[in-house]
C-alpha cells in the first residue's frame, strides 16, 4: 500500500496537515551559527585583542617603569630578566614578580 492509498483512508483535516509542506522559517542549523558568531564579536574577540595588548606592555617594559601587579602592589621595575621582574616596592624591598602577574603600567619610566 502506498502513500497516497493511505491518505485516502484519513479524514479531510488530516490530509490537509499530511500534505502540507514544513513550515517556513529560521533553520535551527543557521540561528547557532549565527549564536557563535555573535558570541565570538562579542566576548572572544574583544578578549584576545586585550591580550595581545596586555602582552606587549610587558614586553616593552622596562627599568624605572611604575608597575601594577596581580596582588595590588605597585612599585618600580629595578631589573628585567628573562621571565620575571625585579620590582621595587618600598625603600630596600625588592621582590621578584613573574612577567605574568604584571597587570597594568601605571607610569612610563624614563
Amino acid at each position: 500500500m502506498n502513500t497516497l492509498t493511505l491518505l485516502n483512508y484519513l479524514p479531510e483535516s488530516l490530509t490537509l496537515l499530511a500534505e502540507a509542506p514544513p513550515p517556513g522559517g529560521f533553520p535551527p542549523i543557521l540561528f547557532f551559527l549565527l549564536l557563535i558568531a555573535a558570541m565570538y564579536f562579542l566576548l572572544i574577540a574583544p578578549q584576545r585583542k586585550r591580550q595581545k595588548d596586555l602582552q606587549k606592555m610587558i614586553a616593552d617594559l622596562g627599568t624605572g617603569d611604575e608597575v601594577l601587579t596581580a596582588g595590588g602592589l605597585y612599585g618600580t621595575v629595578t631589573n628585567v630578566k628573562s621571565d620575571r621582574f625585579v620590582v621595587k616596592v618600598a625603600e630596600n624591598t625588592k621582590v621578584e614578580v613573574n612577567k605574568n602577574h604584571i597587570i597594568s603600567l601605571v607610569k612610563k619610566g624614563s
